[in-house]
């Protein structure tokens, strides 16, 4: 059983957090705040309509920016008047498909956006450890189905993994230059395919299945049987806020960490986690494979080893695949029946932290 994080020692931490508004952050954004962690938000408007951030409100902040990460003198004021103890940083431009089409806009923004927060973070004096997101998609991916792990070779077919890939190297850079000696902590999170209610994304399985069900339309499917490492959004920030606390303790024995569902799990395939989803959301199992259609190259199979996360911090995911599957269907399912998407997320945190 993989450990939760440390109510104790979130207490009363103050924690930068970027990208609060997209999906992930604001999960992490309401955990941290349930946990007693002061948190500052930085980050964009929310990209989409609906999007969770607005359905949640922002309730639980101690401060939010609504700026550009590049923006480096909005960045200074922000962090020095939170005066973080930790930064958790996930603000980026997340979409593959979206990489090809705008690629200098995504290595701006996920290589200088990065850039920009450690620089502004460099005369920080009540810093001690820095936790910058990256994805599974990091690694030079050849394909073989093979599993990587943390000391593979960095690369990216498409841009976004690409930049991904980048972020990480700027990052190791700034840790040796300018943290190291400071003795701040700083480590990077690669975490797998995320699953889990409140995210509206374009070009992202789960947000497609809900808007094509809403519109009464056939979803469109990419390449059915392409495999990921699928996860609960609750599985992967367990792993994030776990690696801070050991960051911050000076304890971890990396710098770089992959979180995702064990290797002796059976991957899913993109066209069975539509159909489960269809299913546990009650609709009809109709999709249909647009893969013929000329479109970017995205990569067919895709896999995470994470035994070096439950090596350093006992972290292992909760739920299965096929759980994380059905823990977003209900969500959705439950909120286009009306129910409130705050308690919605409060209700399966609960139910995460105390094993359900």
């Amino acid at each position: 059983m993989s450990p939760l994080p440390d109510q104790r020692f979130w207490s009363g931490k103050r924690v930068f957090l970027t990208g609060h508004t997209g999906f992930k952050g604001t999960w992490a954004r309401i955990w941290l705040s349930r946990l007693g962690a002061e948190v500052t938000g930085y980050a964009l408007s929310p990209a989409t309509t609906p999007s969770l951030h607005a359905l949640a409100d922002t309730s639980g902040l101690a401060a939010e920016t609504i700026a550009d990460i590049r923006s480096g003198t909005a960045l200074a004021d922000a962090l020095r008047v939170c005066d973080p103890d930790i930064i958790l940083h996930m603000a980026a431009q997340p979409l593959v498909r979206r990489s090809y089409l705008e690629p200098v806009d995504t290595f701006d923004v996920n290589v200088m956006g990065t850039i920009r927060l450690l620089e502004a973070a460099r005369p920080l004096q009540a810093l001690k450890a820095i936790l910058v997101v990256t994805t599974d998609k990091v690694y030079s991916n050849d394909e073989s189905g093979r599993h990587f792990v943390e000391t593979d070779r960095l690369g990216g077919h498409d841009p976004y993994s690409g930049s991904k890939a980048a972020a990480e190297i700027a990052t190791a850079t700034y840790r040796d230059s300018f943290f190291r000696p400071k003795g701040v902590h700083v480590g990077t999170a690669r975490g797998g395919n995320v699953l889990g209610g409140g995210d509206f994304s374009e070009d992202r399985l789960v947000p497609d299945i809900v808007r094509a069900a809403i519109a009464g339309q056939i979803l469109d499917i990419r390449s059915p049987l392409a495999t990921r490492p699928w996860q609960h959004v609750l599985d992967c920030l367990n792993g994030y806020f776990l690696f801070c606390e050991a960051l911050y303790s000076g304890t971890a024995s990396v710098e770089a960490l992959n979180f995702g569902p064990s290797p002796d799990e059976a991957q899913i395939p993109v066209g069975r986690v539509a159909s489960s989803v269809q299913a546990a959301m009650g609709l009809g199992q109709t999709w249909q494979d647009t893969s013929a259609v000329d479109k970017p190259r995205e990569m067919h199979a895709l896999g995470l080893d994470p035994a070096e996360a439950y090596r350093c911090l006992s972290w292992r995911a909760k739920l299965s695949q096929t759980e994380a599957i059905d823990w977003a269907a209900r969500w959705y399912d439950q909120w286009r029946r009306g129910e409130d998407a705050l308690s919605l997320v409060a209700g399966q945190i609960d139910a995460f932290t105390k094993g359900s």
